[in-house]
């Protein structure tokens, strides 16, 4: 298994579509990161003479292939970084006559992000006796194309024909020219780079000749996206998108710029000449026309690509391949690798359970609870410091006085509250007496769940990161919801107005921040069993081996427990 190759593909560009998902099948048994893709149709790696690389001409089955080609391998090996190559592919006046271009594509090696190990190809040997020259061969055009790992490795694929092959093949090929433009620009979020977007990337740049513009979404354009807390910073995103389009297209001029309202520079850019847009954006590329004209400009070309299906979606996913699922999936599985805890005693192992008001952090709490594992409520510890006689009470009371107290002597904490609300130093001054003497209380009950021999506790606190008390337990697990549905729930809840539940959530770390300290996050935002999904998820695939795992099956999983 090598971590990156090269695919050199020599079959007719019109087989291509036919045959790539086989072809993809195959290498995905070699490579297991990323496989760039090199496109050389006719190349013939069985005659003796060196090949040499030339340049192909954009064409209207080139914009189709790959389409074909980011959708199959989504199906076929969505674990692959799968990159096609365009350093070849340059329009030029007498393309389509057939002539030749004098220069070179590759005057020396170009470098890419990742070094391949290992070149394969999907042209198939006549002769066996020939297989050596063949691989031979096919080493040095890699060489000669792209900087390789010495010691370059090369493979033949083998892989099943498909229905029809042979006799799309003989039917020979009508290479209609694609139309290209000096400057084109496309939009989007770019959010854990897909096969859709790098289907986009690549038909773009194959229809740019000079200039390629990208307006990517920033902050102020992400708050009605699922999962808003989980999209990748916009400079992560742009870091990705550079790589990218170093590795497809190096000499093409891009300018990637923050996206702050849906046009951005599209309707300003006089030398823009095309926008590339879906069946789902075309209306967006028809406003921005609109609205170039208004200013005076140009409109824009707009070329359409296919969407392309996700066949692994579930029932609450997007029938399309799209960021949104891939966030959805990421609920529940590690995010993060947890912090180091060799100071802490290996069992139990102690999760802290966070999230704010209305998330539906108790419910998730209650469940691991359910599946054996020790739950320590610090609501509860909470109302238990504020006890008549503790130490908690009495700094309490010197602090903010006897008024707070009840008839009976006893802390009115709504009175305590309304002292504390809208003033950060009286806040501070009630949380630095209550925080610690919660937190000591919560470690007397895993000290004791160490007596008891338990193996994992989870901590279900509100405050936890806001609190410092990341330095007691190995993980946090975190759940969030939007917060126009922490109020809703909240109001429904407490009987509080809406205001009053917005000011409780805005006195909360945000889910945001929340999210940069967490190792695995939930959201309650769907129906109860997809949250008891993500529950079971992390738990069932559970990556610590210290934490033992029993379930019983009876046509499905009836019992999951925390086991000793």
């Amino acid at each position: 298994m090598f971590s990156t190759g090269i695919l050199v593909l020599t079959s007719p560009l019109h087989v291509l579509p036919l045959r790539i998902a086989p072809v993809l099948s195959s290498a995905a048994q070699l490579v297991d990161r990323t496989l760039y893709i090199h496109l050389h149709p006719g190349l013939n790696l069985g005659s003796g003479s060196p090949p040499r690389p030339v340049y192909l001409p954009p064409v209207v089955d080139l914009s189709t292939f790959i389409t074909r080609l980011y959708s199959n391998a989504a199906d076929v090996c969505g674990h692959l970084d799968v990159r096609f190559l365009l350093t070849n592919i340059r329009a030029h006046p007498t393309a389509c006559s057939g002539s030749q271009t004098p220069s070179s594509p590759f005057p020396s090696p170009q470098p890419l992000s990742h070094s391949p190990e290992v070149v394969l190809t999907d042209f198939a040997v006549q002769d066996p006796h020939q297989t050596n020259q063949v691989t031979q061969c096919l080493e040095k055009y890699a060489g000669c194309c792209y900087v390789c790992r010495p010691g370059l490795s090369s493979v033949l694929l083998h892989p099943q024909l498909q229905e029809n092959e042979d006799r799309l093949r003989n039917q020979g090929e009508k290479l209609e020219c694609l139309e290209t433009y000096s400057d084109v620009v496309v939009g989007g979020t770019f959010d854990r780079l897909h096969g859709a977007h790098k289907s986009l990337l690549n038909v773009s740049c194959v229809l740019a000749s000079k200039r390629f513009v990208i307006g990517v979404c920033n902050q102020a354009m992400l708050k009605k996206k699922v999962l808003k807390e989980l999209v990748e910073p916009y400079s992560l995103r742009v870091q990705k998108l550079k790589e990218f389009l170093q590795d497809t297209k190096p000499s093409l001029q891009v300018e990637i710029v923050p996206l702050d309202d849906p046009f951005g520079v599209s309707i300003v850019d006089p030398l823009l000449k095309c926008i590339v847009v879906s069946e789902e954006t075309k209306k967006g590329g028809e406003a921005v026309n609109q609205k170039r004209i208004e200013n005076g400009l140009q409109p824009l070309v707009l070329h359409e690509i296919q969407l392309l299906k996700d066949v692994h979606h579930t029932d609450i996913e997007e029938e399309k391949i799209s960021s949104s699922s891939l966030r959805f999936r990421l609920l529940g599985t590690l995010l993060a690798p947890p912090k180091d805890a060799s100071h802490l005693p290996t069992l139990p192992y102690v999760i802290g359970l966070t999230g704010g008001s209305g998330s539906g952090k108790t419910s998730i709490a209650k469940q691991l609870e359910a599946l054996g594992a020790v739950r320590i409520d610090c609501d509860k510890l909470g109302h238990e410091v504020y006890q008549k006689g503790t130490a908690a009470y009495h700094k309490v009371l010197e602090v903010f006085g006897s008024e707070i107290l009840n008839e009976d002597q006893s802390i009115n904490r709504r009175a305590l509250g309304r002292k504390v609300f809208g003033n950060k130093e009286q806040l501070k001054a009630l949380t630095d007496i209550v925080w610690p003497e919660i937190a000591e209380l919560a470690q007397s009950r895993i000290h004791q769940a160490r007596e008891e021999g338990k193996r994992v506790c989870v901590v279900d606190a509100a405050v936890l990161l806001e609190a410092g008390w990341t330095d007691w337990i190995h993980e946090v697990w975190l759940t969030i919801i939007p917060e126009e549905e922490a109020v809703s729930r909240i109001t429904e809840r407490d009987g509080v107005t809406v205001e009053d539940a917005q000011h409780r959530l805005q006195s909360q770390w945000s889910n945001s921040k929340q999210v940069e300290h967490a190792n695995v996050v939930f959201s309650a935002l769907w129906e109860p069993e997809i949250t008891r999904k993500q529950v079971r998820h992390v738990v069932l695939w559970s990556w610590k081996p210290h934490i033992y795992i029993f379930y019983n099956v009876v046509r499905n999983v009836t019992a999951v427990q925390f086991s000793p």
